[in-house]
């Protein structure tokens, strides 16, 4: 017994670590999959294939299903902004040319935004070390941002409303799993955002004229997307939010941009300049200020 218990706990520790090294991994196989595939109609496969796989789980797990009308509905509400508009935005931004390592920059703002939503709602006031950090985090966006500016097309008006799309809508999500979605089981509660996600996308890809091209690179892309990324990834975010804080859930996003900076710049060769470390750190400091001085309410498990 206290052999399990000890596995649990090793776990449970340990899912923090993994979830940063698999969430990282989100934007490099959004850079290596998409010169293959239209970005949305990628998405609309790799719901459908991660459906499928969670249906068959369930079928041989037994795993129950949400009793109440309410949380069909909450998490269908999740799943459109932590689905279907995150994965949305962050896919179209790097398929139209911005990079993995920017795009996890500007969505590792997100325990910013995490903290100041909480605060408001809780009717705390910002503290003046919570403002430094807000301004570091920034400060260091936009010193990585401004630099690419009208150097090719990896910052524009159009890649830059993609990125920001994605960042408040897995903010938006989040905190909304977080105060509406109750502890279900996280099979069938992925089953339930992913259709939601389905739904939504599938008339969009009317949109797009691009021909897949089903490569060996396509293929791999997929597979990792749904095994890793939506069974794995997604689900430990589903345990984590359940698990506690959503402050301290998002803090770990911010370690995001520098592990996808560094994948980025091993399979793809991109850039790691002066100004992508400084600005990179700053960002990191920033959020680690507001995350570390918010004095919003705790969850418990």
């Amino acid at each position: 017994m206290s052999g399990a218990t000890s596995s649990t706990s090793v776990w449970l520790r340990a899912m923090p670590v993994v979830f940063v090294l698999i969430w990282s991994t989100g934007f490099i196989v959004a850079k290596f999959g998409l010169p293959y595939a239209p970005p949305l109609t990628f998405l609309v496969i790799r719901y459908i294939l991660s459906i499928a796989c969670f249906l068959v789980w369930i079928q041989l797990s037994g795993a129950p299903w949400p009793a109440l009308r309410s949380q069909w509905r909450h998490l269908a509400v999740t799943g459109l902004l932590m689905h279907a508009g995150y994965l949305g935005g962050v896919w179209v931004a790097v398929k139209a040319g911005m990079g993995s390592g920017l795009v996890a920059l500007i969505v590792g703002l997100q325990p910013v935004l995490t903290a100041v939503w909480i605060s408001q709602w809780a009717g705390l006031k910002i503290s003046r070390l919570q403002w430094l950090g807000l301004t570091l985090g920034l400060t260091g966006l936009l010193l990585v941002v401004w630099r690419k500016l009208g150097v090719g097309t990896e910052v524009s008006g159009f890649t830059l409303a993609a990125a920001m799309f994605a960042l408040v809508s897995i903010t938006a999500g989040t905190l909304y799993q977080k105060n509406f979605v109750k502890a279900n089981d996280v099979r069938t509660a992925n089953v339930i955002q992913l259709l939601a996600a389905l739904l939504l996308t599938l008339p969009l890809t009317l949109l797009e004229t691009e021909a897949i091209n089903w490569n060996a690179e396509f293929i791999g892309a997929m597979a990792w997307s749904v095994l890793v990324l939506t069974l794995g990834g997604s689900s430990l975010l589903y345990l984590l939010l359940q698990r506690g804080a959503a402050m301290a859930v998002t803090s770990l996003l911010y370690l995001v941009p520098p592990t996808t900076a560094l994948m980025a710049w091993a399979l793809f060769g991109e850039s790691i300049t002066t100004a992508t470390i400084v600005g990179t750190v700053l960002t990191a400091v920033g959020v680690s200020l507001v995350v570390r001085s918010s004095s919003g309410p705790k969850a418990t498990a």
